[in-house]
């Protein structure tokens, strides 16, 4: 019984929700890390339509992910005019329960204006006068699985209230293959491919180049796979273009790829690559996550493995230099060997 003076505890909807907003802006490492999240939310909420709030990068991938079922990508609306409008279409769609994954200063003014009548939605995330506030002092500190995890639990959605151990929900790209048919564009041959290869992924934050291992050290790694006749592959959007003729030109046994896989292609070549090796970004979150082997470049002085690092099932996380720089070419290539995925005579 409510105490005078009290009002009652939110309570989740749970399976009687009919329509669900979950906001997720960016990035794409981030994006694929709270895939999990959005999953827990699709079990908690089996009879809901469930919108995903993002950005256009993320629509074709979004649109065909079975955990939600409508995509907008207006999350970051330019201008005060548009973002007005975003957050008059929200007041209207009346949403049983609105759970914020992107939690930055900009969603928690979505939450505030919301709230401006003091009728906001049933929200997550991290608001003070949210019915459902993630007020851990240490999250911004924590794994991104880990942080939605608490942030669940917190909004009511775990099995038995908690995530115990290392139950938190993980990302799952499994259903890429089967949501395209298999179709031929997620082939290696769609690429003129040939089993063995391997994924390098050169590219991170143009802005942190101590984030970066050196175009030299991703060339040499090369050739030492292309001696095993291991065809090395690199993958990357425009910024990383430059990084890969630099790397073809000296070793043209590599090929590039870059500019040329969507997020769809990138799952799908990983699933089938012996294994890859990259830096901090997000094509190597989701090379590990389609069950890629792989190394992970972290940089000390830059980020910090234990709130970023990929989670994949044979993911080896490299963070000895504190610069990538620093980092030689030996030392990954101990890494790598140690995979046990490169041939016997090379272990």
């Amino acid at each position: 019984m409510t105490k005078p003076g009290k009002s009652a505890s939110p309570v989740n909807p749970g399976e009687s929700a009919r329509k669900v907003l979950v906001i997720k802006l960016s990035a794409l490492g981030d994006f694929v890390l709270a895939l999990g999240a959005m999953k827990a939310v699709r079990e908690a909420h089996p009879k809901a339509r469930i919108t995903l709030l993002t950005t256009p990068p993320y629509k074709e991938f979004a649109e065909l992910c079975p955990y939600v079922d409508e995509v907008e990508t207006d999350g970051r609306p330019e201008g005060m005019k548009a973002t007005a409008a975003l957050i008059q279409r929200i007041r209207k769609e009346k949403y049983d329960i609105i759970y914020d994954f992107q939690t930055s200063g900009r969603t928690k003014n979505y939450y505030t204006a919301l709230n401006r009548t003091g009728r906001a939605p049933l929200w997550s995330g991290h608001h003070e006068k949210a019915a459902f506030f993630h007020d851990n002092a240490d999250r911004k500190t924590m794994h991104s699985i880990d942080r939605l995890a608490e942030q669940l639990e917190v909004a009511g959605v775990a099995p038995g209230g908690r995530w115990l151990g290392n139950s938190a929900p993980k990302p799952d790209l499994s259903w890429v293959r089967p949501k395209l048919r298999d179709a031929p564009r997620l082939q290696p041959a769609y690429f003129s491919l040939e089993q063995p290869y391997m994924l390098l992924v050169p590219g991170a934050s143009a802005h942190r180049e101590a984030k970066r291992w050196p175009v030299q050290n991703y060339t040499e790694l090369a050739k030492r796979v292309a001696d095993l006749g291991i065809t090395p592959v690199i993958i990357g959007g425009k910024a990383e273009g430059q990084l890969a003729q630099d790397i073809v030109r000296k070793e043209p046994r590599a090929k590039s790829l870059t500019t040329r896989t969507d997020l769809f292609q990138i799952v799908t070549l990983a699933e089938k690559a012996l294994f890859v090796v990259g830096n901090d970004t997000g094509p190597m979150h989701m090379a590990a996550i389609a069950g890629a082997p792989g190394v992970a470049l972290f940089a000390l002085n830059e980020s910090n493995p234990d709130h970023a690092a990929p989670r994949g099932p044979k993911t080896i996380i490299i963070n000895s230099a504190p610069t990538l720089a620093e980092l030689s070419v030996d030392d990954v290539w101990q890494s790598v060997r140690a995979l046990g995925v490169l041939p016997d005579a090379a272990q």
